[in-house]
C-alpha cells in the first residue's frame, strides 16, 4: 500500500517537473509591427504600391521556438482598415484575426494587440484578412512565421542551407490604386519570388555537401508548379507539418495559402535553373524570361560566362532570408525589401 502511494507520488513529481521544465523552455517574444503603404519596385518596369508589414514586401521574418509566448503589437499607418491573421497557429479565437468574426478590424491609427503560443511549429505565416483578395493578393501583406521544432527530425538536424520562396502574382492595371483590384476577373500579368521578377530575383548560392532546405509558400493567388534543374528532392513538410513518409519528386504544385518544405543534398554542381512550369508564370507581361525564375549555383562553378544573366550581379545575401535564418530567435527586416513612402494621389485609398 504504501509502495503504490510513493509510486504514485514520485508519477506526479516527474510530471511537474517535465511541466516546469518544458515552462522555463519557453520564452516570451514582444515584437511591434507597424502597416504602411509604400511602392515596391517588382521590377524596373511595375512599381506596385502595397500596405507593407514595417514598410517591406516581403515583411519581416518571425522566428520563435515551439511553445513559446508570443506578442505583437501591429499599428496601422495606412488609409485602410487592417488585421493579421497568424495563418498555421493553434491560435486562442480572440487572437485569429478574422475582422466581423474574432475582432474589430484595425482602423487607420489605430493598434491592436496579438498573443500566442508559438504551436504547431514549422513554415508558418502571417497575412492580413481584410480585403484578402487585394491585400494579400496583390498588396504584399504577408511575411514568414517559422516555429522551431523542440526536436527536429533527423532531416532537419541535416540542414546547412536554409531558404524561403514566398510566391505571388501581381496584374498592372491596379499598380497606383490602392484599396482596388482583386477582382475574380482580373488577371495577373507579373508573377515574383520574394515579389521581385527574374531577372531581378537572385541565385540560391550552395557548395556540393550541402544539405539544402527551400520554404515555398503560396502567398498570392496563383497556383505555382515549381521544377528544380539537375536535382529531384524530398518533400518533407506539408503546411509546416512532417510528413510521416516523405517522397521524391521534381516537380511540386502550390497552391494560394500552402506552404511545402524540400530538401536535398546539393550533389550536382552547376547553374541549375529553378521555375514555375506554369509557361506564363515565367514571363512579365508577356514577355520571356521573366516571372518565377531563380538559379541555383555552385561556389565549385565559375559565373563570369559573357552570356550570363548574372555575370554582374549585385549579390544579395540574405534574398531568400538564409542569413536572417542564421541569426536566433526575433524579428528580422531586410533593407532592400523596404519600399519607397508614395506621394498622396487624389482618388486614390492609402
Amino acid at each position: 500500500m504504501f509502495s503504490n502511494h510513493l509510486r504514485h507520488a514520485f508519477i506526479a513529481l516527474a510530471a511537474l517537473f517535465a511541466f516546469t521544465a518544458g515552462a522555463a523552455h519557453a520564452e516570451k517574444r514582444n515584437f511591434e509591427l507597424t502597416i504602411d503603404t509604400v511602392n515596391i519596385t517588382v521590377n524596373p518596369a511595375l512599381k506596385f504600391t502595397v500596405f507593407a508589414f514595417d514598410g517591406q514586401v516581403p515583411g519581416p521574418l518571425l522566428h520563435v521556438k515551439e511553445g513559446d509566448e508570443v506578442t505583437l503589437k501591429v499599428t496601422n499607418r495606412t488609409g485602410l482598415p487592417h488585421s493579421i491573421h497568424w495563418h498555421g497557429i493553434f491560435n486562442t479565437w480572440q487572437n485569429d484575426g478574422v475582422p466581423l468574426v474574432t475582432q474589430e478590424d484595425i482602423k487607420p491609427g489605430e493598434s491592436f494587440t496579438y498573443n500566442f503560443i508559438a504551436n504547431p511549429t514549422g513554415s508558418l505565416w502571417y497575412h492580413c484578412h481584410v480585403n484578402v483578395h487585394e491585400h494579400v493578393a496583390y498588396r504584399g501583406m504577408w511575411a514568414p512565421l517559422i516555429v522551431d521544432p523542440k526536436d527536429p527530425t533527423d532531416l532537419e538536424k541535416k540542414v546547412t542551407k536554409d531558404f524561403i520562396m514566398m510566391l505571388s502574382a501581381y496584374d498592372s492595371e491596379w499598380k497606383d490604386k490602392p484599396g482596388f483590384g482583386g477582382h475574380p476577373k482580373d488577371v495577373a500579368n507579373y508573377f515574383a519570388i520574394n515579389a521581385r521578377t527574374f531577372p531581378y530575383t537572385q541565385p540560391l548560392r550552395v557548395k556540393k555537401g550541402d544539405f539544402v532546405r527551400i520554404r515555398f509558400y503560396g502567398a498570392g493567388g496563383e497556383t505555382h508548379n515549381i521544377h528544380t534543374h539537375g536535382h529531384s528532392f524530398l518533400v518533407t513538410h506539408k503546411d509546416g507539418n512532417p510528413l510521416p513518409m516523405p517522397y521524391t519528386a521534381d516537380t511540386i504544385s502550390i497552391s494560394p495559402g500552402e506552404r511545402y518544405d524540400i530538401m536535398f543534398e546539393a550533389n550536382n554542381p552547376g547553374r541549375w535553373a529553378i521555375h514555375d512550369h506554369v509557361d506564363h508564370h515565367v514571363t512579365d507581361d508577356g514577355k520571356y524570361p521573366g516571372g518565377v525564375i531563380t538559379v541555383m549555383e555552385y561556389d565549385e562553378v565559375q559565373k563570369s560566362d559573357a552570356w550570363y544573366a548574372w555575370k554582374d550581379l549585385a549579390y544579395d545575401g540574405n534574398f531568400f532570408y538564409q542569413d536572417s535564418l542564421t541569426k536566433g530567435y526575433g524579428k528580422w527586416s531586410h533593407q532592400p525589401f523596404k519600399g519607397e513612402y508614395p506621394q498622396r494621389r487624389r482618388g486614390a485609398q492609402q
